[in-house]
């Protein structure tokens, strides 16, 4: 039997030193463990990866009408239902892929939003040949440069702005569809292309000096 140490000698428990540690300032929507990662690693952190743009792409198109935790429960699922957001092979799926789709619980079962997703993949794929990459492409629309923001309140964020607009009716021209200016809007606060963290979030400051995550 080990030997205990008196109660009187047991150094103090390690929960009581961190209980006087400051709890970190986020933004307000960041509630829960998921979305706390999801915030304290990746949403606003400039994204330039191709794989990962069209990740964000097919994922904020199926938010349409959701809640963004929503996605983030799913978001593995879909990685797996995806390809692993392989926008060639996803560019490929056919009506059994569709049918596969449409009878995974795992994903969002609308038919309109797995189209989308598979027109996107395609209408990616040319724009990717026409610019290079589809990170060229796309951080045009902020002259490849993340624009840091000063918003103090949640109601101070807007829904869109001239920049998506743009990005909105280009993409629509270039085939992709699911890409309306909110959507649009969404994406570059997820992929950095504008730094929405709030003045008083630990992360606003970070991603401003270039530090990736928390």
């Amino acid at each position: 039997m080990r030997n205990r140490v008196p109660k009187a000698q047991q150094p103090e428990r390690p929960e009581r030193a961190r209980s006087s540690a400051p709890e970190l300032s986020r933004c307000p929507w960041a509630r829960d463990e998921m979305s706390r990662a999801y915030h304290d690693v990746e949403w606003g952190v400039p994204v330039h990866d191709d794989r990962t743009l069209f990740e964000f792409l097919i994922l904020e198109g199926a938010q349409a009408g959701l809640s963004w935790d929503t996605i983030l429960r799913k978001r593995r699922n879909y990685r797996n239902a995806f390809s692993g957001f392989d926008p060639v092979s996803v560019a490929r799926f056919g009506a059994r892929d569709v049918a596969r789709l449409m009878s995974d619980p795992g994903i969002v079962r609308n038919r309109l939003k797995i189209a989308s997703a598979i027109a996107n993949a395609k209408a990616f794929l040319a724009v990717r040949d026409e610019f290079e990459s589809f990170d060229n492409y796309i951080w045009r629309f902020v002259d490849g440069r993340t624009r840091h923001n000063r918003w103090r309140a949640m109601r101070d964020v807007p829904a869109h702005t001239m920049e998506s607009d743009a990005m909105s009716k280009d993409l629509r021209a270039h085939g992709f569809n699911f890409v309306g200016t909110t959507i649009c809007y969404a994406f570059m606060q997820a992929v950095g292309m504008v730094n929405d963290h709030l003045v008083r979030c630990f992360r606003r400051d970070q991603i401003r000096s270039g530090v990736r995550d928390a």
